[in-house]
C-alpha cells in the first residue's frame, strides 16, 4: 500500500533529503531535484512552441526560476532567470535580452501588459515575444486568450508542482484540460482513496521517490484541470503560504484573540490581507503591536501582506478564518471537503 504524502510530510523531511534540493521560499516543501524535473519543464517548453532560435526569459521565484532558466537553455538560443522583478524591470530585461520568449505567472504577465498600456505608453507587440507560458497560479477567466491577442504570442499555460515549480502538465487554451507530463491522478481529500470526475490533484510515486501518492493541494472539479486549492497552505502571487506558521506566529503575540486572512484579485495582481483582532483595547492603536504582527508575517513569506487591526477589541475571535474572494480556496480542512 502506498504512503499518501502532503506538504507537510516534505518539510519535516529536509534535513534526511540528499542532493540538489528544491527548497520552497518557506522551506515548507524541500525535495530533491530530479532529472525527470528538467524533461518536464523542457516537454512544457517543446510543446509551447520554443525552439533553437527562442530567447526565453524567466521571471518566476525561486527555486522555480532555475529549473526553467535551466531547462530553456537546454532548448533555445540562450535563457534566462531575472525572478519576479517589478515590472519596470522586467520590460527593461526583456528588451536588453532581446527575448523572444517568457515564462511568468499569469497575474505577473497580465500586470506587465497593464503597466505597458498605462504607464509606459507601449504597444505590446514592440517587444516581439513569439511565446508566453503562464504556470505557478490559477489564472483567472479569459487570460490566455487575452494575452495571446495583446502581444501576438502563442500562449500556453503549464500545471506546476507546487513543491518545486516543475511541470505538471500543459494545455493550450483554458477550456481544454492539462495534458500530463508527470503520472496524476485524482483522489478525496479526506480519504486516502482514488476518485474518477473530481477530486485533489495527486502525484504517483511522488518525488520524494518510492511508492508514494503525494498531495498537491490542488483540486479539481472536471477531470484535470485544476481550478481550486485545498488544505493547509495557500497560493498567493506564485508562493504558497503556509497557514500553521502563520498561526503559530500570531500566537506568541500577546493580545491577539483573533485573526483573518482575506484574498483577493482586485486587478492584475493577487491582493494579501491579515485582519487581527486584539483583546484590550490599549493594544487597538498600538503601533508597536501593529509593527509585531507585520514582522511576524514578513518573517514567514516573500509575499506582500497588508496588516489592519480591528477596530474594536474583542476576548474572543475566530482565529485562522481564511476568506477568499478570488474563489480559488476550498477550505483547509480536507475532512471537511468529503
Amino acid at each position: 500500500m502506498p504512503g499518501w504524502l502532503t506538504r507537510d510530510d516534505l518539510a519535516s523531511g529536509a534535513r534526511a533529503a540528499t542532493g540538489l534540493l528544491l527548497v520552497s521560499p518557506d522551506a515548507e516543501s524541500v525535495v530533491p531535484r530530479s532529472p525527470a524535473d528538467a524533461e518536464r519543464v523542457r516537454a512544457a517548453l517543446a510543446a509551447a512552441g520554443i525552439g533553437p532560435s527562442d530567447r526565453v526569459v524567466v521571471a518566476l521565484a525561486e527555486p522555480a526560476g532555475s529549473l526553467w532558466a535551466g531547462a530553456a537553455a537546454g532548448i533555445g538560443a540562450s535563457a534566462a532567470s531575472v525572478g519576479p522583478r517589478g515590472r519596470l524591470r522586467l520590460h527593461h530585461a526583456l528588451s536588453a535580452l532581446g527575448a523572444t520568449a517568457l515564462v511568468a505567472t499569469p497575474t505577473g504577465a497580465m500586470d506587465l501588459l497593464a503597466r505597458l498600456h498605462l504607464e509606459f505608453l507601449l504597444d505590446p507587440l514592440d517587444l516581439g515575444l513569439r511565446h508566453l507560458v503562464v504556470t505557478g497560479e490559477i489564472a483567472s477567466k479569459r487570460t490566455l486568450s487575452h494575452l495571446a491577442e495583446e502581444f501576438g504570442a502563442r500562449v500556453s499555460e503549464v500545471f506546476a508542482s507546487p513543491f518545486g515549480g516543475g511541470a505538471l502538465g500543459w494545455r493550450a487554451a483554458e477550456d481544454e484540460p492539462f495534458t500530463p507530463l508527470a503520472d496524476l491522478a485524482l483522489a478525496a481529500p479526506a480519504k486516502d482513496e482514488f476518485t474518477e470526475r473530481s477530486g485533489e490533484v495527486v502525484l504517483l510515486g511522488g518525488e520524494p521517490g518510492g511508492e508514494t501518492v503525494l498531495r498537491t493541494g490542488f483540486y479539481s472539479r472536471d477531470g484535470l484541470r485544476p481550478a481550486h486549492t485545498v488544505g493547509e497552505h495557500v497560493l498567493v502571487r506564485g508562493v504558497w503560504l503556509a497557514l500553521p506558521r502563520l498561526r503559530k506566529a500570531l500566537a506568541r503575540i500577546d493580545g491577539v484573540s483573533g485573526w483573518e486572512l482575506r484574498l483577493s484579485r482586485p486587478g492584475t495582481l493577487d491582493s494579501a490581507t491579515l485582519t487581527v483582532v486584539f483583546n484590550r483595547e490599549g493594544l487597538v492603536r498600538n503601533p508597536m503591536w501593529k509593527g509585531r504582527v507585520q514582522q511576524a508575517v514578513q518573517a514567514l513569506t516573500p509575499v506582500s501582506v497588508t496588516v489592519e487591526i480591528a477596530p474594536e477589541a474583542a476576548e474572543s475571535g475566530v482565529l485562522g478564518a481564511v476568506t477568499d474572494l478570488r474563489g480559488h480556496h476550498l477550505g483547509s480542512d480536507r475532512a471537511l471537503l468529503g
